[in-house]
């Protein structure tokens, strides 16, 4: 189970920040000053990953420009003197190394990890969805996956107790204790009724797969929307072979909805140095 590649799924059209997405990836939509998907990233490069593949779509190629060295705004930083702005930009271009594929049309996130089948090759990677933004306590997300992936020599899901009343929104497993925060999955449901869940620990996005995976997802039937759900094959991989999930440590903000994103914001600067005083300040003054 050593990994080195993983896989983002940046190809979604991000209907739910309209019109702010109509001209630009949601992927980018900043956080203070940092767009969404480089912490992410970021996370990818903290817990050892060395290669990253994101798939793609139309209207998405500010995320490779991003990711990409940028020689006049160097240029421009390095001749005004502006060197920790300059160090800043640099860090981003080589924070890994980046490669890209396109998913043609919004197929489900199953087709969009399947796009990217001839960048992983045949082995073992990670997966990572941008709208799950983990802070790092004791240590990265992925890296405590990757942990028990090299433990237990099997696929791990990243998963987290949600209230009953939001467990629709979720993929949710049947699980038995092994030790501390892992489980061993027994079933997966995609979006159970609160009644009908097996549990309360829903499916975050963030997976370690193996390669036979993609063989599970071409094979998957698309669903009544004419998505093929990573959480079907899922089922068919825990069938063939043993699948852990880890209940993990650290601080989960949901991006991809509006409430989440501002809560998201407001904490982020809080957390800042050069933001934190000033920027609480402003909130005491609110008449909330």
């Amino acid at each position: 189970m050593k990994v080195r590649k993983a896989v983002f799924p940046a190809a979604g059209l991000g209907t739910r920040f309209l019109p702010a997405t109509k001209a630009q990836p949601k992927e980018m939509l900043p956080l203070v000053d940092k767009p969404m998907i480089q912490y992410v990233v970021e996370e990818a490069v903290a817990s050892g990953l060395s290669e990253v593949i994101i798939v793609t779509g139309r209207g998405k190629r500010a995320i490779e420009d991003h990711f990409d060295a940028a020689f006049e705004l160097e240029y421009y930083l390095n001749d005004r003197g502006k060197t920790e702005e300059l160090a800043q930009i640099k860090t981003i271009s080589e924070l890994a190394s980046v490669s890209y594929v396109r998913q043609k049309e919004p197929l489900g996130l199953g087709h969009a990890i399947l796009c990217a089948r001839s960048l992983v090759g045949d082995e073992p990677f990670a997966v990572f969805l941008g709208d799950d933004i983990i802070g790092a306590a004791p240590s990265p997300c992925m890296r405590q996956l990757l942990d028990a992936a090299e433990r237990y020599q099997a696929p791990v899901v990243a998963v987290e107790r949600v209230p009953r009343a939001r467990i629709a929104q979720y993929g949710v497993i049947a699980a038995r204790s092994v030790e501390g925060r892992v489980h061993e999955i027994l079933d997966l449901v995609e979006k159970p009724k609160p009644q009908d869940a097996p549990s309360d620990l829903a499916i975050i996005g963030r997976y370690i797969l193996p390669p036979e995976i993609f063989e599970i997802l071409a094979g998957t039937r698309a669903d009544a929307r004419g998505e093929i759900q990573l959480t079907d094959a899922l089922r068919e991989l825990r069938a063939r072979r043993p699948m852990y999930a880890v209940e993990f440590e650290g601080r989960r903000y949901d991006t991809g909805d509006k409430l989440g994103f501002l809560k998201a914001t407001v904490e982020f600067a809080l957390a800042r140095p050069d933001l934190a005083d000033e920027f609480r300040a402003y909130l005491k003054t609110l008449k909330l």
